[in-house]
């Protein structure tokens, strides 16, 4: 096979990607999210039913595709962070730009289905939970190597610090989505839907967690 044809091919997978999830997505939105099979989303897009599963392994995958930069993006911005930059700092930074862009786009009120689907879905919430830890994985492995680049054996003390710093964060910041959605589907006026800010919390947890790798000396900045 030509690099050009095996380029067409790739291209031609990722548009019928790009449709199916389009499909699905609008159908979970007009219709919620229980309500639509695979083969619906199949019939609309004009696909096979196994074409959907060859690109997306179950139907919560699918609802979720494209809408969660953040499972990678969070350990990219720490890996990526400029010269000069710790750590710690990057993942707090990051967390605290993604969390308040997050908050605004969910308050719109063109999400609104998106976030009744997530409310009434065992299913969707497990899934959302899973991909948090996936991210917390991500973020934890990338903290080790950025605190002690190079070392194939890595402390346990550099090995906690970095585990605990990408769960506290990541798990502080699905509290608050997830507060801030109850609150915008109660209709809770906009002034009233973040009692915590986002900026507030992290910044306590990095003062915490900054201090405890003091204390082990761990080199988080």
């Amino acid at each position: 096979m030509s690099e050009a044809t095996g380029g067409r091919r790739e291209r031609r997978k990722a548009q019928t990607r790009a449709e199916v999830r389009e499909t699905a997505q609008r159908l979970f939105a007009e219709r919620g999210f229980d309500a639509v099979t695979i083969a619906d989303v199949a019939a609309a897009a004009d696909v096979a039913v196994q074409t959907v599963f060859n690109h997306f392994e179950t139907k919560e995958a699918l609802f979720f595709d494209g809408r969660t930069p953040w499972v990678e993006g969070v350990a990219a911005a720490v890996a990526a962070r400029p010269a000069g930059t710790g750590p710690l700092s990057a993942l707090c930074r990051y967390l605290e730009a993604d969390l308040s862009a997050l908050l605004e786009q969910e308050a719109r009120p063109e999400n609104r289905s998106y976030l009744e689907a997530l409310a009434s879905s065992p299913s969707l919430q497990a899934r959302e939970r899973t991909l948090v830890e996936q991210a917390g994985e991500l973020v934890a492995d990338t903290l080790v190597a950025a605190i002690a680049p190079g070392d194939p054996s890595p402390s346990p003390a550099v090995e906690v610090v970095s585990r605990l710093a990408a769960d506290l964060f990541l798990i502080t910041g699905r509290v608050l989505v997830l507060d801030h959605r109850r609150r915008v589907l109660d209709g809770a006026p906009a002034e009233l839907r973040r009692p915590v800010p986002p900026a507030d919390a992290l910044a306590a947890l990095e003062d915490g967690v900054r201090e405890l790798a003091h204390r082990l000396d761990v080199p988080v900045d």
